[in-house]
């Protein structure tokens, strides 16, 4: 066993779009995290700040008893304060493996699998917003490799739509253009991005039926679990949501509600690799399988295919492409991506390294946008 060390230093990234944390220890070991709140990595920055002074001088060992100090010290929780712990949790993880020489995944029960399947995001490109420029999207990422996709079948401009009809007609053609240009062989992963209600939902559902779906994700707002479980039970596509969930007990009342098939925690939102192998868990125990949500840097990545290899019921890994800068500089040693899967990674920890000359990175903060109808109101992102 290693000599017992003490946090010494927690240090906040501001990298692109995202909210890097490293937790330095006296022994010199540094542990790697991600806060998500998913576009509001300033005030995530702030909480990781706010609560540092209680880090510093700890056991990094001591995983869950911190995470229950620093979550149960206020009368008030939310999703700044779980991100800033998702961040931390994921650092102290990365902190142990290193320490013991282990994958993260040895600590928490062994691998399951060797290599993660994982679904693009793909979209109509640039001006060509149209049923057939998604389609050869769809087809450009079958041709690399991967077997999933995933996209939104409105058109950028669906809050401009007058007639309901219309907009449910226009998705209509394009998840079936998608079918028709990458076959049976790809499974295709449909994206309503909560921008429709429980009626209009239900009604597209049926009608998407046909083309079978692999998913129907996030069809209304998910802050009902109970309306959310009447979608799933009339329509005949497994539903996929929780990607806004921030502890286990919201996902305890969805999985009560027979609302979805696919869970989405997100790593670094929903308490990090603790609090979403606890949501995994639950997620077993009523026959779903977990997909988890990864909007956000190969960090996201990197913890999201810890997560992936040691529970069993997993499903698919969101996977937004890792090639390109500023992402494919993030890292000195990238995970290997081969014909849509991660392979998964056997270093110690994460796995991963940060490129220390790439962390100059400038700040690209949110820019507060929101879609305003054709009657002046404000429409669901």
């Amino acid at each position: 066993m290693p000599k017992p060390t003490k946090i010494e230093k927690v240090e906040t990234l501001l990298w692109d779009r995202w909210l890097l944390i490293q937790i330095h220890c006296e022994d010199g070991t540094v542990g790697i995290g991600e806060g998500g709140v998913h576009g509001w990595q300033r005030p995530t920055k702030t909480m990781v700040e706010t609560m540092e002074p209680y880090l510093l001088g700890k056991d990094p060992n001591l995983i869950e008893h911190h995470y229950q100090w620093l979550y149960r010290s206020s009368h008030f929780m939310g999703s700044v304060v779980q991100g800033a712990l998702s961040a931390i949790d994921i650092a102290l993880w990365d902190i142990k493996g290193k320490r013991l020489d282990v994958p993260i995944y040895d600590l928490m029960g062994g691998k399951t699998r060797d290599r993660v399947r994982c679904y693009m995001h793909v979209g109509a490109p640039g001006d060509n917003d149209t049923a057939e420029g998604l389609a050869q999207d769809a087809l450009k990422a079958a041709k690399e490799g991967f077997t999933a996709v995933r996209f939104s079948p409105f058109p950028r401009d669906f809050y401009l739509h007058r007639s309901y009809s219309e907009l449910a007609d226009e998705a209509v053609q394009r998840v079936g253009a998608v079918r028709e240009a990458v076959g049976p062989g790809v499974d295709l992963c449909v994206e309503i991005h909560r921008q429709m209600a429980p009626a209009e939902s239900i009604w597209l559902g049926r009608r998407l039926e046909q083309f079978s779906p692999f998913f129907y994700e996030d069809p209304m707002l998910p802050d009902s679990p109970a309306i959310m479980g009447d979608v799933a039970a009339q329509c005949n596509i497994p539903i996929a949501t929780g990607e806004r969930f921030t502890t286990i007990f919201e996902y305890q009342q969805l999985l009560e509600a027979k609302a979805a098939s696919y869970v989405r925690p997100d790593l670094c939102l929903c308490g990090g690799l603790s609090g979403c192998k606890k949501v995994s868990a639950m997620a077993e125990a009523h026959h779903v399988k977990v997909i988890p949500h990864n909007p956000l840097s190969p960090v996201s990545t990197a913890a999201c295919v810890q997560l992936d290899a040691c529970i069993p019921n997993f499903a698919l890994q969101e996977y937004t492409g890792e090639s390109e800068p500023p992402k494919s500089d993030l890292l000195v040693n990238p995970l290997e991506l081969v014909d849509g899967y991660l392979m998964v990674p056997d270093g110690p920890g994460l796995g991963i390294e940060l490129n220390e000359a790439a962390l100059s990175q400038p700040e690209s903060p949110k820019v507060l946008d929101t879609p305003i109808g054709f009657d002046g109101s404000v429409q669901d992102r």
